[in-house]
């Protein structure tokens, strides 16, 4: 029942405005990757109307990082080289087009321009690392072109396990969690072998991709109109051997996209403050699955 509550409540957009980050949330971590303050720049974007931000519904993402060491820095206005080299790491989660900022429905053009694209893309290329969150439609949308420049194709739609009300998971023993670097971490107390998604968005690749999350034929993508609304015209895709979480290296740079950016927020929903993210009962290790992409976009897991 807990399950169905959580999946309904994230299907209703009156309880978005309502979400607000959990500020009791703080896992334990074993071994930090710096000490405190003397770790690489991680720029959160916030210059793209993003519906995650590191002082809003990302705040827990960016003390856990800090928590590791690492300097989380917002990222204000257009993407620029000169920006860009003030940091290590950018993450990009949610962004938004104008248009769609309060009317989620089609279209949903690019949040970014195309001198934007081509300096974030080089700036990878060159060394940057780059962690890509882009949820359901129309968020997927406006992240596509950016994705397409690393040969990566969006879906904007809404993942879903038809007749199943809950989060997905995804486990190393199904091999819907693939074991990897990333999810064998630094350590044995690094392990993850389950984490859980909260409704995202399917994607795959035109060049080769290291997967995280993989999808199987269980799972459906629903590409509606208007978010949210679903109905027997729907159109719906089949998402096997799609992605939900993927990383590779691009030139000298990094790069972790997923199709799903609930899974790495801590946040509490509406007046029954529902917890929803890494600090739900379901998810206990989603925030390890984040140390360590953040850990493997740093260089320090290969």
């Amino acid at each position: 029942m807990k399950q169905l509550i959580l999946v309904l409540l994230l299907g209703c957009s009156s309880l978005l405005a309502q979400q607000v980050a959990d500020s009791l949330y703080n896992p334990p971590i074993a071994v930090p990757a710096y000490p405190e303050g003397e770790g690489p720049v991680v720029f959160i974007d916030e210059g793209h109307n993003n519906f995650h931000t590191r002082t809003g519904r990302y705040k827990a993402f960016a003390n856990l990082l800090e928590r590791d060491g690492y300097r989380v820095k917002s990222y204000q206005g257009k993407f620029t080289r000169e920006g860009l080299e003030k940091g290590s790491i950018l993450v990009i989660s949610n962004a938004l087009n104008d248009v769609n900022v309060q009317r989620w429905i089609l279209p949903n053009p690019s949040a970014f321009t195309e001198e934007e694209i081509e300096i974030v893309k080089n700036w990878v290329a060159d060394g940057g690392s780059l962690f890509l969150i882009a949820d359901h439609m129309p968020m997927a949308g406006a992240a596509a072109d950016l994705a397409m420049a690393f040969d990566i194709e969006f879906t904007n739609g809404f993942v879903m396990e038809p007749g199943v009300q809950g989060p997905a998971f995804f486990n190393i023993k199904e091999g819907s969690l693939v074991e990897s670097e990333i999810t064998t971490g630094r350590n044995s107390k690094e392990l993850v072998d389950e984490v859980a998604s909260f409704t995202g968005q399917a994607f795959r690749s035109t060049t080769p991709l290291n997967p995280i999350l993989v999808l199987d034929e269980r799972y459906v993508n629903l590409l509606p109109d208007t978010a949210w609304v679903f109905h027997k015209n729907t159109k719906t895709l089949p998402t096997k051997g799609w992605y939900q979480g993927a990383y590779k290296k691009f030139g000298e740079g990094r790069l972790v996209v997923f199709g799903e950016a609930a899974m790495f927020s801590a946040q509490l929903g509406g007046p029954q403050k529902i917890k929803m993210g890494m600090n739900n009962e379901v998810a206990p290790q989603n925030y390890k699955l984040l140390l360590n992409i953040t850990h493997w976009l740093d260089g320090k897991l290969d």
